[in-house]
């Protein structure tokens, strides 16, 4: 056993070290291929003709780009981080030179313009990659070293070749042929331990995208713009799957100001020249301020880096006719410059074990100073999810903050100006839809189902009524049309009103008080606006959103004080407040999780168990009043009989001289696995501790029995000894596929549920009739995940080594003759489980009077 599960270990290791080559690979031939491509465009091209369509070009570049992208990602999770900062600092600097070069070759950007469309791009990652190779060159990655100077240098004399092709281009040329023959031979020579160095969490790569600056924004620019602005949102993507809720939310800001400059550049190809409303940057200023306070935790030099973005935001609010231009520039300049330095400063940390001094600590040694201030421990687990498990951290912070920036935006009036001369749209799109549908999906991830859908609804809204109101999507026509729309918002906002009840005060209040803000687009579209009134239903709005923006800052630093969000003001047994007081979730892939839920069944509790299947009620055999408990929870039990579950067929020592030596070779050839075995019944069961509870277990006749494929479950088994176990659900309902559906359904009944996410299969397991296995058949009660033929095999081998080769005529009978009995069912069967598969017969005629069959929600559950 010992040994089967070391090569399963192995094998599970040889598969994620083949996973890591290929993204290594798919990055090095990546950064080859469009270098070579760059190669074979610059030495082809001539100052009156380019050897490649401007066309042409620019989608192999996205493509290429895509592929780097992916690599840098899957790589970052690996905690691959130089690697990664280059991948997808590559992948952002052709992403951006493809787009322009497909606008221009589509004719959307003049020829004319390429120039001052790529100059300032470039320039900026002409210093980024400098900075890459500079750490590259304090770790000695060599290869890494050379691909980050080459790409540097060609980039510098791209930059000149716009101006002198004679020049440049050769120059170019030259750089990509460097880097592909370097990246070819590591990916033939292949050593990609050269390149593996541990990180220190977080990316250095995330400084990469901020875009160099111009004195104006053109149509040119565009494509920069937005692809810093995708990059950063996969940043702040990236930034909560490594548990940094901060970072995250400053990256969603960063992102938003990427966006709405692009939006600005766009405008000027249609002669339009937006202005943006004064308390739109005025509140925004005060978000990042508060970010930057609150980050300040990470590190000194992280906080007062953000603090140019407070200052660059108030120069937005300076000039609010020239949004992004004329004073912002200068703020914008400082920005570059800081970024590049922070740059330097995280990819060098995050790869050396000498770390430049960032002021980590002086956060701490401040709030020590303070009393009543209690700071909260940081680590993977403070971000543990409201059910089971995720990769993702809190992103609440992000989804109230986007909530101000969009109400506060449409505070603005457009008067006479066309809708899209104020700048509302990139805010109440991007701010207030997109990202609210990012905040959405990642509190799915973490269970909240009420929070997730109150994003995503509100997102959606925004991005409807952004696109509309301030888009002019429907024209001039306002009226029935609009509203019918907005009334059905209307349905499902109060939906989450009622659903906040059960949850907190502040949930209440923040969706009662959005209600309000639909009832202003309801009133806008059908021409019956107050004067006023959207004004000061947004402010309250506003407000709420930045209370629990607060709140979940200091829930994120502090243990104490906090900013209280209040009690549930409905609260129903197993569900909400309730039943997170009575039912323990952990998740099942921590150790100590699984130990916390040994020690609950010692002491005599039951709890809900992940399987290879469907979920399990579990109970230890050694606490008779658990296994009673456990059998009395579910509702109209009393004929459904539970199974007996061992974590290897080593518990059953015991017994062994009580069982047919027939019978125990066949558990040890079939076992671990789904299926379960329906032996005869015998004295014993005495020896597993059941006491009074053992008429739980099967019938007076036989009983069911496995051991179970699934590491979880059987590393419980081993801690607690053999177990009870029935289904997870009530009896009549269909079986439970995720631990959510534990928690609902027996949130109040069970102590604690050990939660791994959905189910691996919905198809219950197989229950194999062993009764008369000493005269040579065996039967089916159900063929549920492993197959008819695959037990008949098994059976057979081991059959052959007690008959000594000689094949059991009931096998021939059963692959050459028609079924028998075909209606043979179990008495006991779970009908919900009757729709996974109908019940075999066995082999042979079997015996008159059915072995006890496991509740089938229970069999489901058996992995």
């Amino acid at each position: 056993m010992t040994s089967e599960r070391s090569v399963a270990r192995a094998s599970e290791d040889l598969v994620m070290a083949e996973l890591e080559s290929l993204h290594f690979s798919v990055g090095i031939l990546g950064i080859s291929g469009g270098s070579l491509l760059l190669l074979v465009n610059n030495y082809g091209s001539t100052p009156d003709k380019d050897f490649i369509p401007h066309t042409a070009l620019g989608v192999l570049l996205l493509i290429i780009a895509a592929l780097l992208a992916y690599s840098g990602v899957r790589r970052s999770l690996s905690q691959s981080q130089l690697f990664s900062s280059v991948c997808l600092t590559v992948s952002a600097m052709w992403c951006g030179s493809g787009l322009v070069y497909l606008l221009v070759g589509e004719g959307v950007v003049g020829a004319t313009e390429l120039r001052s469309s790529l100059v300032p791009g470039l320039a900026a990652f002409t210093l980024a990659f400098l900075m890459l190779a500079t750490v590259s060159v304090l770790q000695r990655e060599v290869v890494l070293l050379i691909i980050s100077l080459s790409i540097s240098l060609a980039c510098g004399h791209q930059i000149a070749g716009l101006s002198s092709p004679g020049f440049g281009q050769s120059a170019t040329a030259a750089c990509y042929l460097l880097v592909t023959l370097v990246g070819a031979g590591v990916f033939w020579l292949w050593s990609p331990a050269l390149l593996y160095h541990p990180g220190k969490g977080g990316g250095s790569w995330d400084r990469a995208e901020e875009k160099g600056r111009v004195s104006w924004l053109a149509p040119g620019h565009v494509p920069w713009l937005w692809t810093a602005a995708v990059f950063q949102l996969v940043v702040c993507v990236l930034s909560y799957r490594s548990m940094d809720s901060l970072t995250a939310t400053f990256y969603g800001f960063t992102s938003i100001l990427h966006f709405a400059e692009g939006y600005i550049a766009l405008l000027t190809a249609f002669s339009i020249h937006p202005s943006s409303p004064i308390p739109f940057p005025v509140v925004f200023a005060v978000l990042f301020f508060i970010l930057a306070l609150f980050s300040c935790q990470k590190s000194l030099a992280e906080g007062l880096y953000q603090l140019f973005y407070v200052a660059y935001t108030i120069a937005l609010a300076a000039q609010p006719s020239r949004s992004f231009q004329s004073g912002a520039q200068g703020v914008q300049a400082a920005i570059f410059i800081v970024s590049t330095v922070m740059l330097l400063v995280t990819s060098y940390n995050n790869v050396s074990a000498n770390r430049i001094p960032t002021g980590e600590g002086v956060f701490k040694a401040l709030v020590t100073r303070v009393s009543g201030l209690t700071l909260r421990p940081h680590d993977r687990h403070s971000h543990a999810p409201y059910l089971g498990y995720s990769r993702y951290a809190d992103a609440e912070v992000l989804g109230h903050a986007c909530s101000v920036l969009a109400v506060f935006s449409i505070t603005a009036s457009t008067g006479d100006r066309a809708p899209l001369g104020v700048l509302v749209l990139p805010w109440a799109v991007v701010a207030g839809g997109v990202l609210q549908l990012l905040v959405g999906s990642v509190a799915f991830s973490r269970g909240k189902t009420l929070e997730s859908m109150a994003f995503i609804l509100y997102g959606v809204m925004w991005s409807i009524w952004g696109l509309t109101r301030y888009g002019r999507l429907y024209g001039d026509t306002q009226g029935f049309n609009l509203a019918v729309g907005i009334i059905s918002f209307l349905l499902f906002n109060s939906l989450v009103t009622v659903g906040a009840l059960f949850l907190n005060v502040a949930w209440v209040v923040y969706a009662a008080t959005f209600h309000l803000i639909i009832i202003s687009f309801l009133l806008d579209a059908m021409g019956a606006l107050p004067y006023g009134y959207d004004i000061g239903v947004s402010i309250v709005f506003g407000l709420m959103s930045f209370y629990c923006f607060l709140s979940g800052l200091f829930s994120l630093t502090f243990l104490t004080p906090v900013a209280p969000l209040g009690r549930a003001l409905v609260r129903l047994s197993g569900m909400g407040e309730g039943g997170r007081d009575t039912c323990l979730h952990v998740p099942a892939r921590k150790a100590t999780a699984v130990h916390q839920i040994a020690e609950i069944m010692k002491s005599g509790g039951i709890c809900g168990m992940p399987t290879d299947t469907v979920y399990v009620l579990v109970a230890a055999c050694n606490r008779p009043d658990a296994v009673e408990k456990a059998y009395k929870c579910k509702q109209q039990a009393q004929d459904r009989p539970m199974s007996l579950w061992v974590s290897s067929i080593n518990q059953l020592e015991p017994v062994r001289s009580l069982l047919s030596a027939l019978l125990w070779d066949f558990m040890s050839a079939a076992w671990p696995s789904s299926i379960s075995m329906v032996i005869a019944r015998g004295p014993w069961m005495e020896m597993f501790g059941l006491g009074e509870s053992a008429k739980h277990i099967g019938t007076p006749q036989s009983i069911a029995i496995r051991n179970p494929n699934c590491a979880v479950a059987t590393h419980l088994i081993n801690l607690v000894g053999p177990i009870a176990v029935t289904s997870a659900n009530p009896t009549g309902e269909a079986d439970t596929t995720h631990h959510n559906q534990v928690y609902a359904k027996l949130g109040d009944k069970v102590d604690g549920v050990l939660c791994d996410g959905p189910s691996p299969e919905n198809i219950a397991s197989t229950v194999v009739d062993c009764t008369k296995i000493d005269s040579g058949h065996i039967g089916f009660f159900r063929v549920g995940l492993i197959p008819k033929s695959q037990v008949l095999q098994i059976f057979e081998e081991v059959q052959k080594r007690h008959s000594h080769g000689q094949i059991n005529p009931g096998f021939e009978a059963d692959l050459t003759e028609p079924d028998p009995n075909p209606n043979l069912t179990d008495p006991q069967r779970n009908t919900d489980e009757d729709n996974t598969e109908s019940t075999e017969s066995s082999t042979v005629p079997p015996p008159t009077q059915s072995p006890a069959y496991i509740d089938t929600s229970t069999l489901a559950t058996q992995p």
